[in-house]
């Protein structure tokens, strides 16, 4: 079932538009991953979601509910995670972990709340203007997770995050998900996107060129490998072959992953001494995506 949907979404500010036509489907206990640069239309997205902005053509719903006309009754339901927190200097950061929670008209859990601030390693009695962004990030993220939400709409989460945290961050989406939790996380962190998505969306220049599941956008792009052979070997001309580089021992190229049963083939008549295989990466996609202008190459 279908938590969250976009279809056709446009925003103009003025002569600029900043999005052209966004589709986007999140699923029930589905992470979504919503990737793309600075500027590309991630965060107007997410704010036309949130009922901050509202959309100049198009239809958003979550829970099957307009994202405008119904934000209250949305937001009974949902936890936001913005990347760049902005608190209230005076007050501690217990109290306002206490304060978003309540927002939401429930009780805070306190135990729940306790373990989050452990885990991520909070002081939530220091006042909140003593904090650095990492620990304001820890804010917000102790919030969201200490509410029994449907959707977390994370957008950057782990903005000023160190690893450690990062990786206590990916922990809580995990237990989400398995709760039968939707997620929809904005990132430009791919490995980030990679280890905790089911679901991938590119989004650029206001427009999503791209989605699917991981699987699915593997076989668009490209497998590295590394072969020695005993006889000299030569494939850079050979059809969808890239970056070949001879290096000391062997070399080193990239393959579509279409063509790959061709030049596994076209290797072994040079008796191979060492193949090997890297599995295409997220990055790949993306970068091939920005490179060639949003068009497959």
């Amino acid at each position: 079932m279908a938590v969250l949907e976009v279809k056709g979404l446009t925003k103009s500010f003025g002569e600029v538009k900043a999005l052209s036509g966004v589709d986007l489907t999140v699923q029930e206990g589905e992470v979504f991953g919503f990737i793309g640069p600075n500027g590309a239309g991630k965060s107007t997205t997410i704010r036309i979601l949130l009922g901050i902005l509202k959309a100049s053509s198009g239809e958003a719903k979550i829970f099957g509910q307009d994202v405008w006309s119904d934000a209250v009754d949305i937001h009974k339901r949902i936890a936001y995670v913005p990347g760049d927190v902005n608190l209230w200097p005076n007050l501690t950061g217990g109290q306002v972990i206490d304060y978003f929670i309540s927002l939401r008209g429930r009780e805070v859990n306190q135990a729940r709340k306790q373990e989050l601030i452990e885990r991520f390693q909070l002081d939530p009695t220091k006042k909140s203007g003593t904090y650095s962004k990492g620990n304001r990030q820890k804010v917000a993220l102790v919030a969201a997770f200490a509410q029994d939400a449907d959707l977390y709409i994370l957008d950057e989460p782990t903005s000023g995050l160190d690893p450690l945290m990062e990786r206590v961050f990916q922990e809580y989406v995990m237990e989400a998900k398995q709760n039968g939790k939707s997620v929809l996380l904005s990132s430009h962190i791919l490995s980030e996107v990679e280890r905790l998505c089911d679901h991938v969306g590119i989004i650029r220049d206001g427009t999503v060129i791209e989605t699917g599941s991981l699987d699915e956008m593997r076989h668009l792009t490209r497998t590295h490998l590394y072969v020695e052979t005993k006889q000299p070997l030569n494939l850079e001309d050979m059809p969808g072959v890239y970056d070949w580089q001879q290096e000391k021992q062997g070399y080193s190229f990239q393959v579509d992953t279409e063509k790959l049963d061709d030049v596994i083939k076209k290797i072994s008549e040079y008796e191979v001494v060492k193949l090997e295989s890297a599995p295409p990466t997220l990055e790949d996609l993306f970068m091939r995506h920005y490179e060639s202008g949003g068009a497959m190459s």
